[in-house]
């Protein structure tokens, strides 16, 4: 489907004369002023999957509107944009149920054009940056192994293992869990999310604390880091990057965008799930990258890894990742459209091998949560075949917990894993998943991956690997966490200012300001409040910025 939106004074039209596929249910005329124009034309391509291309359509137009802050939306059939049209049945169900959504789901004010009439129509163009944009909408890819998984897979069951190895029905288990668990258990059973359906609460105070804010001149889901945020987020980075070098990990830098047309690409594209950013760059179509899955493992298919250098990891902090999430699905820090990821791939000899280095990392996971000041609670998801064969191994992981787990138990393997932990931080009443841990069991073969001994080559195992989960998450649990004290704040080592100076009077200033110089050539953020204020007011000050540590510099 492709789109032209025209922000426009006004957009008024007549139908003159039908053609043999004219609709005889759209106004023959009308007018909207102070509107956005969808000129639109539904083409064959879209009849695969008309219901993806309609969501599509509308995220587009309704992303567009909103920036321009319109109340009204005129969805007008335009064939001219399109040699490659979809039939007449197809384009008008297209077009109604557009029109119907941003009508009923959005609540503008719309009109709709006939399809298959000669209309006289005029427009006025705004005439600014904004006034004249272009969208191409595709369908989502459904593959033959995708309509057969859904046929054939059915629900997951849920079970709550405890470090003794017992294994429970997890809504059954539920009153027995501790409130983190219990949040997780509501949220995947469905037995009615934790969260109470407000706004998260990290949103309000990313803004007023001047962190991190929206840009109504950008795509939503992205944000613009203010100085304090920039300072709290560069630490984290910095912070996830030695961790994981210490760890083994090495550095490596990949493209953001992949060509689609190579056949290892779209398939793990199509395992993802989850919405991806797709467009044509001449005749080859792209996608921005959800992960830094493809470079990494397109650096060891080239690479000669020998089966001494196993465990063998790269790693990158992958600082633009994409996903097409739809704008209703979008909640600041915690779901969003761009966002930094770190990202490590590990080989492994055999799947022995394998599981050890999937508990290191989870070990690993946790160990961000002490740092960072957060808790997890683990889920565990597989399927069935797995859990059964490797029942042992789960066991020993949730002993090594020591607390209970949730297990997602899958029928039938439908992703590139065959067993993953995700630790959700649940502040806030909602889960945010966090470090992940992947087996997966596909790709080695997907990207022609191998290591060599002296029998020859060998297929690898492969892991993935979030120590923290994204950057973004990591701060919106952050500030999830801190919403729940009595008195917020953020650990000592990510505070932008860790020591607050107040003289007492002026003469102490020059004092405070060397003494602020020494903290700061020891690695210590220190800054000073010399305005003329009251010392009770820069105190409130301070405990509204979240400093640590207030040095009063005088005497009575």
């Amino acid at each position: 489907m492709k789109l032209l939106l025209i922000h426009s004074d006004y957009i008024e039209y007549e139908a003159r004369e039908e053609t043999p596929v004219a609709e005889d249910e759209a106004a023959l005329e009308g007018r909207l002023e102070e509107a956005l124009t969808a000129f639109i034309a539904v083409e064959e391509g879209d009849e695969e999957d008309i219901e993806s291309v309609v969501d599509g359509a509308f995220d587009e137009i309704v992303d567009v509107a909103d920036e321009l802050g319109v109340e009204g939306v005129m969805v007008y059939p335009y064939a001219h944009l399109s040699q490659d049209l979809a039939s007449p049945d197809a384009a008008v169900d297209a077009l109604k149920r557009i029109a119907n959504r941003l009508r009923d789901d959005a609540g503008y004010e719309v009109g709709r054009a006939p399809f298959g009439w000669y209309k006289a129509f005029e427009i006025s163009c705004k005439g600014h940056p904004m006034s004249e944009l272009s969208r191409v909408v595709e369908p989502r890819e459904v593959t033959a192994e995708d309509e057969e998984e859904e046929e054939e897979v059915g629900p997951s069951e849920f079970l709550v293992m405890t470090p003794d190895g017992e294994t429970h029905d997890a809504a059954e288990y539920r009153e027995r869990a501790d409130e983190d668990l219990r949040v997780l258990i509501d949220d995947e059973v469905g037995e009615g999310s934790g969260g109470d359906g407000e706004e998260d609460k990290h949103i309000q105070m990313m803004q007023d604390k001047e962190f991190v804010g929206y840009d109504e001149l950008s795509d939503p889901g992205n944000f613009r880091w203010y100085p304090r945020g920039k300072c709290i987020r560069d630490l984290l980075i910095d912070y996830v990057d030695n961790l994981v070098v210490d760890y083994g990990g090495m550095p490596v830098e990949t493209p953001i965008m992949y060509d689609l047309g190579a056949s290892c690409i779209h398939e793990h594209s199509e395992k993802f799930g989850e919405r991806q950013y797709r467009f044509e760059s001449g005749d080859r179509k792209m996608m921005l990258r959800f992960a830094a899955c493809f470079g990494q493992f397109s650096i060891m298919r080239d690479m000669h890894i020998a089966a001494n250098d196993l465990p063998f990891r790269v790693y990158e902090m992958s600082k633009y990742s994409f996903r097409r999430e739809q704008r209703g699905e979008l909640s600041g820090l915690k779901r969003l459209r761009a966002f930094t990821m770190p990202d490590m791939h590990t080989a492994c000899a055999d799947m022995e091998g394998a599981q050890e280095e999937f508990r290191r990392q989870a070990v690993l996971g946790y160990r961000t949560g002490d740092d960072l000041g957060v808790d997890y609670t683990a889920a565990l998801r597989t399927t069935r075949d797995y859990l059964d064969e490797h029942r042992d191994w789960f066991e020993e992981m949730v002993e090594e917990i020591g607390d209970p787990v949730l297990v997602e138990v899958i029928p039938e393997r439908k992703h590139y894993w065959s067993v993953k932990i995700d630790l959700a931080v649940t502040a806030g009443g909602e889960p945010m998943e966090n470090p992940t841990v992947q087996i997966d069991v596909e790709s080695a073969d997907r990207f022609d991956i191998e290591y060599y001994d002296d029998e020859g080559e060998h297929e690898p195992v492969l892991l993935h690997y979030s120590p923290s989960g994204s950057i973004e998450r990591a701060f919106a649990a952050l500030l999830e966490t801190a919403a729940e004290s009595d008195t917020p704040s953020l650990p000592v080592w990510l505070s932008p200012t860790q020591v607050r100076f107040v003289p007492i009077g002026d003469e102490h200033t020059d004092h405070c300001a060397e003494v602020a110089e020494t903290l700061g050539d020891a690695g210590i953020r220190a800054d000073i409040d010399d305005r003329d204020e009251s010392v009770g007011k820069k105190i409130r000050m301070a405990e509204q910025d979240w400093v640590p540590y207030i040095a009063f510099v005088g005497y009575d």
